[in-house]
């Protein structure tokens, strides 16, 4: 999971994700929005599994064409 956190530098914020910074803004509240944004989407997808297209057990091997 991405760890999102913000630090003033001078008068703007830098939005960091893992302590890599990523974006810097001009508003306290903008940044504030964005890292909750950015924590919603990664929640949602961590609920979404993706279907089982890979089907559990081989399928049978296929013979091979006799020839005459």
């Amino acid at each position: 999971m991405t760890s999102y956190s913000m630090i003033k530098v001078g008068n703007d914020y830098v939005v960091q994700a893992n302590d890599k910074c990523i974006l810097k803004v001009g508003s306290r509240r903008r940044a504030a929005q964005l890292i909750s944004d950015a924590t919603d989407m990664l929640n949602a997808l961590a609920v979404v599994e993706s279907p089982n297209t890979v089907p559990e057990t081989p399928s049978p091997a296929r013979e091979a064409p006799e020839l005459p």
